[in-house]
Parts: C-alpha cells; structure tokens; sequence
C-alpha cells in the first residue's frame, strides 16, 4: 500500500485549528490573519500536505488539464508543438497529458474516449486523418471543447492550423521560377486522406501549365530520414528524372539529400530538393534545405487561446472557426546554391 496522504485534519491537529480555519488559511481566505495563515501554511509544508484535486474539480467541474493528442511523438515539429504547447497551457494555469495515436484512426478514438474519462477540460488534437472526423464531429455536438492542429475549412471543427496547401503551393512555385519542369514529390499522406500539400503542388504545376507525371510522385510509406532516403531511390529508379523534388517534409528532405550527395548528384545543380517545417536539422545540413517555415509559436498560441476561449463558453459553444496561418518559404541552398537574401524569406 502506498504512504497515507496529508488530510486537512492532520494539519489541524498539528496547528490546534479547526478543519475550516485550515482550509480557508490554505486558500489565502482574508477572513483568517495573516499570520494565522503563514502559520498553518508553514505546518501543511512540513507534514508534505497536496490539495485534493479531484474534490477541487469536482466542486469547480473543471479539472485544469488539457489532452494533447500527436500523431507521431518521433516527428521534431510536433515534439516542438507539444513543448510550446505545454508551455502556453502552464503559463495560464493547465496542465497537460500527452497521448499519440501513431496515424492510427482507431488508436486515435481510444486516446480521446480516455481523455475523456479523465475528464479534461478540453482537447487539442493533430488528427491522423483531416478527413475522416466524424468522431470529433460529435464530441462537438456534445459541446466537448476540442480543436484540431490541422484543418480543412468545411470540417465543423474548430482549428488553429498552418495553411499546407499554401505552403506546398509556394514550395513548389518557387522551383517552378527556378526553371524546373520536372519536379517529384515525396509524401506518405495521402493513404490517410491527408491531401492538403499534394492539392498545392498540383495547383502551382497547373497554374504554370505543367502536366503532373505520375512516375514523378511516390509515397515513401513515413515520414522519416530513411524514407526519403529510398523514396528518393524510387524516384530515381522508375525513369521520372525529376530536376527537383519536394518533399512533405524536412526529414523526408534530408533523406533525398543523404541519397543524391551519395550518388554523386549535385544539389541544387543536378537536382534541388524543398521541404516543409523548418526544422533545425534542415538549416544545418550539409547543404542547408529549403523549407516552408511551420510557425509553432503562432499556432500553438492560437491554438490555446480558442481552446480556452471555448472552455470559458461553457454549454454553448459558439461556431466553429477555422484559422489557416500562411506560412512563409524560408530559401536556401538545396535550391539556389547559394545563402538567400534576406528578403527572400517572406516568399
């Protein structure tokens, strides 16, 4: 059995108070002197004594936790997100329980029924699929706080999200004025209905009259270093001869980078490669990448305060709004062969 814990009466019984006396001192009451209060404070300290937050919450019906749920703890932008998260969440008084649904739709569902037996005020979420939300759809019928980190205009779903299409689109278009006609691209999003990065890039190649070429694609099947590394094999292999390639994200970069310098290609000469996010690892390889610049600090501030913002509603939560930050293009040498400008950035 584990150690008893702390009551108010122990307290009591080591101060010569009544319970009450303790538990309005403990609540900094103006009613009890100060020196009462820093008295019975300094014998609640001594004997380790921890407010019952479940009897709080079940007088305030609100627990001060949040649930968090990731896709993929392993993916640095959303370690990120959850670090910036955690932080604007304790800033204002929450705590919060991370879970990851490791892209999995049924995986996903138990982490929130779980959240939701824990009771937690709210949730935010990155869903592993952006279509396939029927599931949330109802905890916000059930006027269930949630917002998502990723977003489609006509879900019914609050959200606070980066605008991928536009930053696909961007990425994209900018290989484009570079000359190129041939561009791949590497994502491992659309088995899960995720569309949002493949609906820019097929936009900027229409906008510029560019037919898409299906041996220009492939699904790397993740979304790590490694897979890029052979999706970047596959590109090569089935004849598509791209002169660039975009890819959905900065890992999947890196590994197209790691197999064109291993091959003896020329980066951005013989091939240049874009990714999205903007992750460390992107600004310091060996040929610092291009990117779409994924604003964490925007989004999970954002994100915190609709959240919050629907928790103070609480039974009728307002309409759904949706927020898409556009993102900027941060350029590099993968694609220029040479350090950008400074007012290349904002592209």
């Amino acid at each position: 059995m584990g150690k008893a814990s702390v009551r108010l009466k122990d307290i009591a019984d080591r101060t010569g108070f009544s319970v009450n006396t303790v538990s309005l001192a403990l609540r900094g009451s103006p009613r009890i002197p100060e020196a009462t209060r820093q008295l019975i404070r300094d014998a609640a300290q001594q004997l380790h004594y921890l407010p019952n937050q479940i009897a709080k919450s079940l007088v305030s019906r609100e627990t001060k936790t949040i649930g968090l749920v990731l896709t993929d703890i392993t993916n640095p932008t959303l370690t990120r997100a959850a670090q910036a998260i955690e932080l604007a969440l304790s800033e204002r008084g929450y705590s919060t329980l991370f879970a990851t649904s490791n892209n999995d739709l049924a995986e996903e569902i138990k982490v929130l029924e779980m959240f939701r037996s824990r009771q937690v005020d709210g949730m935010l979420v990155y869903p592993s699929s952006h279509r396939k939300l029927d599931h949330i759809r109802r905890l916000r019928k059930a006027n269930y706080p949630a917002v998502l980190l990723v977003g489609d205009p006509d879900a019914g779903v609050d959200a606070v999200c980066v605008d991928e299409r536009k930053g696909a689109y961007k990425a994209t278009r900018h290989l484009i004025e570079l000359g190129h006609t041939r561009i791949g691209i590497i994502d491992a999003a659309n088995q899960l209905g995720n569309l949002e990065k493949r609906e820019g890039f097929l936009s900027a190649l229409k906008q510029a009259g560019i037919a898409f070429d299906p041996d220009l694609s492939t699904d790397p099947e993740g979304h790590t270093v490694i897979r890029g590394y052979r999706a970047m094999d596959k590109l090569i292999v089935a004849g598509g001869k791209p002169t660039a390639v975009f890819a959905a994200n900065d890992s999947l970069a890196i590994g197209a980078l790691r197999w064109a310098l291993t091959h003896g290609l020329g980066v951005p000469e013989d091939i240049a490669i874009v990714g999205f996010d903007n992750i460390e690892f992107a600004e310091h390889a060996v040929i610092p990448i291009s990117s779409v610049n994924y604003a964490i600090e925007e989004v999970s501030t954002q994100a915190v305060e609709r959240l919050l913002g629907l928790i103070a509603a609480g039974d009728a939560l307002p309409e759904p709004v949706v927020t898409h930050l556009e993102p900027d293009l941060v350029i590099r040498e993968s694609t220029t062969g040479r350090v950008a400008a400074k007012n290349e950035k904002a592209f």
